[in-house]
């Protein structure tokens, strides 16, 4: 034995053939004793390393064929409510419903489609008081209060039968299926677990429920319970570790008395992990998985075990790599493949490692017949200084301890379990665990898988065109994926990894509709269907031969599924190899022209995860290396600075089981500008049709442009916009104020001239009058410099300009604006109202006459 200690170091003691890519992104200390060669394999494992040669494994990893992302998949329907955890499933396949258990309700889905508005709902909520009861209790842990449906089941022809923890006050109820309510409920504390994250399993049988989880408040009374017309069934707890801290998964009724040539009694499987009783070299307990058994029709003891299990009994699981002495301790999931004799009945069950930080699953299969052979052979006793399990080597009274009632019991008087004498019941009392360890089919596992945790699983038997029955396993993740995986003679592979949610979360529960080829999924988020088989999705005879799908067969033309057809003569398969029946076709050459010294990326889309590709020029490999004018990344081939001499043929074959197919051609012409040749006819006159196009496009565009900039300058010199702002006095002053001040100025200047030809203007600086509160003064501009004196009054009486005029005067309209005065004709002037307009502005100028103003004109004032 080798004591391994992994260190964030580059230092490795004793690692002869491990090939480490890089030690610094070990971050903790990890201890174990096991072989030298289980080491190699956890090391292996837990750094993702390489093995050398000699210690392959052969399959440990096996890669997918092939992925297919959630938006891809064919024929997926999903159901969600404004309610969570989808985990507790009932079909009834012959009347098409899909009972589903949740968070706090019941659905009664169609399972020809999920989806359809056809769905009942039963609602089953927690009252506030049970709530805040539990609330208080458990550390307002909300999560745990509510009511979480675990057990559903039909009870008889017109009734289901539910349970639920009802946060943390487990109750039960019966269901009537007519029309879908309640009709009873009562308390469910020996039937249903209190916890909703506890392991937990139930079976009705016989109108009687066999349950087994983690019964209590706090959860720390492990039991197998059988209840119904009668005080509960129990296991007996006065020896230590009969049940040490069981995870319980599922259960399982074999009709053994079935064809039975002893009168056997039928039989109860469950399938569990817990700790071991005994300390040994790992850090704390490990976990082992177990297989125990009841009898149907066990009674308990007369005085011993009375109303207790008389024929439990228990025996280790196994699924390890024995050359490498390293275990999946970890039971996840288990599928009963009941075949047409149940002696034929196989078990699939699901592991993972003990190792947190080893992400890595296994696959294991068991017959009933070994199970049968680790209970009928020796028993193990607890040696308790030091406390350990060892074989039991005395004699055994008779009748066989933890045996079912036989003929061979009956001929010797012991007709029920309470006609047992107390030595076999005290015997059994404290030899309930087997020596003999149950191990899978061929001694190790089915198959395995790395960087993954499996949840659950769910296995279909299919004929295949060679009149072969393989087993397809269904197989969910911890991350919403499922893979699709067959077994063929000593191998197996996985066909196809499907996506099942945009948002990782773990599948919770599988179901299968065998006869519709349906399979159901659950999670948290809601229920999955989806068919078994997407034959339609290989779209060539090599995808749909090479995938090796017991499913698919190809006709010719299309992929077909085999099952629906009636004349299967002139389907392709072949599950063994998976290279047989196609024939090689030319695929459509793709034409690619580019410039001298240009790059040119050419892509191989790939169906297949385990297809090698290759590339060749003209018939020759182009080198994976790249070379100087060559690069590959994964399918792509880049040519880079393409040269004349690289025009020709670029022709992509993917290479998978031993044959090699045509994927994509493409022929590239690589032109030299100053050397190119004059196009072909077809050529100029595609050109000529690209050029009329690209005129046309560039008319319509100048129009636009013309139209909009014809626009702008119209909306810009808008009457509108200017700001002309008109002020008329009364009719009497014969006087009009007019805003010359615009962004126009000229164009009005020319368009009025006509007008005011024979009129006389006076340019009046403004003033510092108050300005006018209404809307239009405040939108005017800020008000110019200090305006010009005015010039000296003319002897004459005439303005500089020559004009008669007013006297000088200031006066300001609106804050800022220069104002004309039109003054009338030398008739009008006469008038009294002319006069009373000339006193009315005297007066205003004494008012003004103090007023300071500047003594340089300003050029704004001309």
């Amino acid at each position: 034995m080798t004591v391994w200690c992994v260190r964030k170091s580059r230092r490795l003691v004793s690692s002869p053939c491990l090939t480490v890519p890089d030690f610094n992104s070990i971050t903790q200390v990890t201890m174990l004793k096991v072989s030298e060669s289980g080491a190699h394999l956890f090391m292996a494992l837990i750094l993702g390393v390489s093995l050398c040669p000699a210690t392959h494994i052969m399959g440990f990893d096996n890669i997918p064929r092939r992925t297919t992302r959630i938006q891809d998949l064919l024929d997926y329907k999903q159901f969600s409510h404004n309610v969570y955890n989808y985990s507790t499933f009932w079909l009834e396949e012959e009347q098409g419903i899909l009972y589903v258990g949740a968070r706090e309700a019941i659905f009664a889905l169609n399972t020809s489609d999920i989806s359809n508005s056809s769905m009942k709902m039963l609602q089953w909520e927690t009252k506030p008081g049970k709530r805040s009861d539990c609330l208080n209790k458990r550390g307002n842990n909300e999560m745990d209060c509510y009511n979480y449906i675990r057990f559903l089941q039909r009870f008889n022809g017109t009734h289901l039968f539910t349970c639920g923890t009802y946060a943390f006050h487990p109750q039960c109820a019966y269901i009537e299926i007519r029309n879908f309510i309640r009709s009873a409920i009562f308390e469910g504390k020996e039937r249903c677990p209190y916890d909703p994250t506890v392991g937990y399993t139930g079976l009705i049988v016989d109108n009687k429920i066999y349950t087994a989880t983690l019964y209590g408040f706090h959860g720390g009374q492990a039991d197998i319970k059988r209840n119904f017309q009668e005080r509960s069934f129990r296991m007996d707890d006065s020896v230590p570790y009969s049940l040490n801290e069981p995870n319980f998964v599922d259960s399982v009724l074999l009709t053994e008395s079935v064809n039975s040539s002893v009168g056997d009694d039928d039989k109860i499987y469950l399938f569990f992990t817990e700790k071991l009783g005994e300390e040994n070299a790992f850090n704390g307990k490990p976990l082992v998985s177990r297989v125990a058994r009841i009898c149907k029709s066990d009674e308990g003891g007369m005085r011993t075990l009375q109303r207790k299990w008389t024929s439990f009994l228990k025996t280790r699981l196994v699924c390890s790599i024995p050359e490498y002495d390293f275990h999946f301790n970890i039971l996840k999931s288990i599928y009963v493949l009941n075949q047409e004799h149940w002696q034929d009945t196989i078990f699939y069950g699901v592991f993972v490692s003990q190792w947190q930080n080893v992400r890595t699953s296994a696959v294991c299969q068991y017959t009933i017949t070994d199970i049968r052979k680790a209970f009928d052979g020796p028993y193990k006793e607890d040696q308790e200084s030091p406390r350990r399990w060892s074989r039991y080597t005395d004699p055994v009274p008779e009748p066989r301890p933890g045996s079912c009632i036989t003929d061979e019991f009956r001929r010797a008087g012991f007709m029920t379990s309470r006609d047992l004498p107390d030595s076999v019941l005290d015997f059994v009392k404290k030899h309930p665990l087997m020596d003999e360890d149950v191990r899978p089919v061929g001694g190790r596992p089915l198959f395995t898988k790395k960087h993954v945790n499996y949840t659950k699983i769910v296995v279909d038997t299919v004929t295949a065109l060679d009149d072969k029955q393989y087993n397809v396993m269904f197989i969910g993740t911890d991350d919403g994926w499922i893979h699709k995986v067959v077994s063929s003679e000593g191998s197996t592979h996985i066909i196809e990894e499907i996506q099942l949610y945009e948002e990782p979360q773990p599948v919770e529960s599988l179901v299968l509709a065998r006869a519709q080829g349906t399979l159901f999924i659950g999670s948290q988020s809601g229920v999955i269907q989806l068919p078994v088989s997407s034959c339609r999705s290989y779209p060539s005879c090599w995808d749909c031969v090479l995938a090796r799908d017991p499913y698919c067969g190809w006709d010719g033309w299309v992929c077909r599924d085999v099952r629906m057809e009636n004349d299967r003569a002139g389907l392709i398969q072949d599950i063994t190899n998976g290279n047989k029946g196609c024939l090689d076709s030319n695929t459509r050459i793709t034409s690619r022209r580019v410039q001298k010294g240009s790059d040119v990326f050419l892509q191989c889309q790939l169906g297949s995860n385990t297809a090698i590709v290759r590339w060749e020029f003209s018939g020759r490999e182009v080198a994976s290396s790249g070379g100087t004018h060559y690069w590959r990344e994964g399918s792509l081939l880049v040519v880079k600075d393409a040269q004349v001499v690289h025009s020709g043929i670029y022709s992509c074959r993917a290479q998978e089981n031993g044959m090699s197919y045509a994927v994509a051609s493409y022929n590239v012409s690589v032109t030299d500008s100053s050397t190119a040749s004059p196009p072909s006819v077809p050529e100029r006159l595609m050109s000529k049709g690209q050029e009329f196009i690209y005129l046309i496009l560039i008319a319509v565009l100048g129009a636009f442009t013309f139209v909009l900039s014809t626009l702008s300058i119209y909306l810009c010199c808008s009457p509108t916009k200017r700001g002309n702002y008109n002020v008329r006095l009364p009719r009497a002053s014969l006087v009009e104020l007019q805003n010359v001040s615009g962004t126009c100025a000229g164009r009005v200047e020319e368009g009025e001239a006509g007008r005011y030809a024979s009129e006389r203007f006076l340019k009046i600086i403004p003033g510092e009058g108050a300005t006018g509160g209404n809307q239009a003064a405040e939108l005017l501009p800020p008000p110019p410099p200090p305006p010009p004196l005015p010039l000296a009054p003319d002897p004459a009486g005439a303005t500089p300009n020559g004009l008669p005029g007013l006297p000088h005067v200031l006066r300001k309209m609106n804050g800022n604006s220069y104002v004309l005065l039109r003054q009338a004709s030398e008739m009008e002037s006469t008038s009294p109202h002319y006069h009373s307009f000339t006193e009315e502005l005297s007066k205003m100028l004494e008012k003004r006459k103090h007023a300071q103003l500047v003594e340089k004109l300003d050029e704004s004032s001309v």
